[in-house]
């Protein structure tokens, strides 16, 4: 079968394709064929190894897997003896939470039971299975943070609305009745429109943290700005969140010590949970992956590489097999 392959951490060069033994399930383990993962942005902290930190969790100084890969959808080709919760046949879509790989870069992955009962769920009867690792890594992190308390009629703000946390935050958000306004490119206004955003701005013609209006809440879903440049748009008692940034995670235990606006980071701790609120959305007609593009596992090195470019628009998908 093939596989992505690294021996070592570094920018999408570093990866190749490699012709590798196809791996047989222990009594424990389920084999899945893989037909579609993305290339995300948990994906591409593991394979760059940056932020350092992120080295604790995928080895110190070389990554501990070879294989890249967070998400997948596929389908389960065979099960060891003592499989009970799981049968050939059966479409499943799953996430490891962004932290550790699972190595889904590749046509096959075993996963112990255990395991897989915790990170996966049944592929809707509706989705495609391209369609459906388009609604794993992105839309999983915008739902831990739609736990914050949410009230119908308050005022948000999306900064980058179209990545693939940014247009799940908008599907989710709308759900609470919020009024949205989308931080974008204006080539995309149509697109964020469609998925819930009441309002939108394009940042490349004004400065939004000029914005006159004032927010409940900014979501940052791309690590791009800060709660500093934020803090001025939001209402007294405002909340600043976001995807990214090292020194948010400070911010989260300072700023609620002084009692006005603060920085509320809320990431989903269970996994299964958050898949299954995601599947029945999307069962229900309220939630609707986004696709950018589509690459072979062949291309990967060049699917991240436009993701590291940081203009993708909803998700990257990776296809496994012709």
């Amino acid at each position: 079968m093939k596989a992505a392959f690294r021996s070592k951490y570094g920018l999408p060069g570093v990866l190749s394709i490699k012709e590798v033994e196809k791996p047989s399930p222990k009594d424990n383990e389920i084999l899945v064929k893989v037909y579609a993962a993305t290339a995300n942005r948990s994906d591409y902290h593991i394979l760059t190894g940056k932020p350092f930190i992120m080295r604790l969790f995928t080895g110190l100084f070389k990554p501990t897997l070879s294989t890249t890969g967070t998400d997948f959808a596929g389908q389960i080709e065979a099960t060891g003896k003592d499989v009970t919760s799981f049968k050939p046949g059966d479409r499943v879509m799953g996430f490891s939470g962004g932290l550790i790989g699972i190595s889904s870069h590749a046509q096959y992955l075993v996963l112990p039971e255990t395991k897989a009962i915790k990170m996966t769920v049944a592929i809707p009867g509706n989705l495609q299975y391209e369609e459906a690792a388009a609604c794993l890594e992105g839309a999983f992190y915008a739902v831990g943070n739609t736990l914050l308390p949410l009230k119908a009629g308050q005022n948000v703000l999306i900064y980058g609305a179209t990545g693939a946390i940014g247009s799940s935050y908008l599907q989710l958000l709308k759900l609470y009745g919020l009024s949205i306004t989308a931080v974008c490119r204006g080539e995309h206004f149509d697109l964020v429109k469609s998925l819930g955003a009441d309002r939108v701005i394009d940042y490349t013609k004004n400065d939004f943290t000029k914005d006159k209006d004032r927010y409940d809440y900014v979501f940052d879903a791309v690590g791009k700005t800060s709660f500093a440049k934020c803090k001025g748009l939001l209402k007294k008692k405002g909340i600043f969140t976001s995807s990214g940034g090292a020194e948010n995670l400070l911010l989260v235990l300072i700023t609620p010590l002084f009692g006005g606006k603060k920085v509320v980071f809320k990431p989903s701790k269970n996994i299964k949970s958050g898949l299954r609120l995601i599947k029945k959305l999307i069962e229900e007609g309220t939630f609707r992956p986004v696709i950018d593009r589509k690459y072979p596992l062949d291309q990967i090195a060049e699917a991240f590489t436009y993701v590291a470019s940081g203009q993708k628009i909803g998700n990257v998908v990776i296809t496994m097999h012709s």
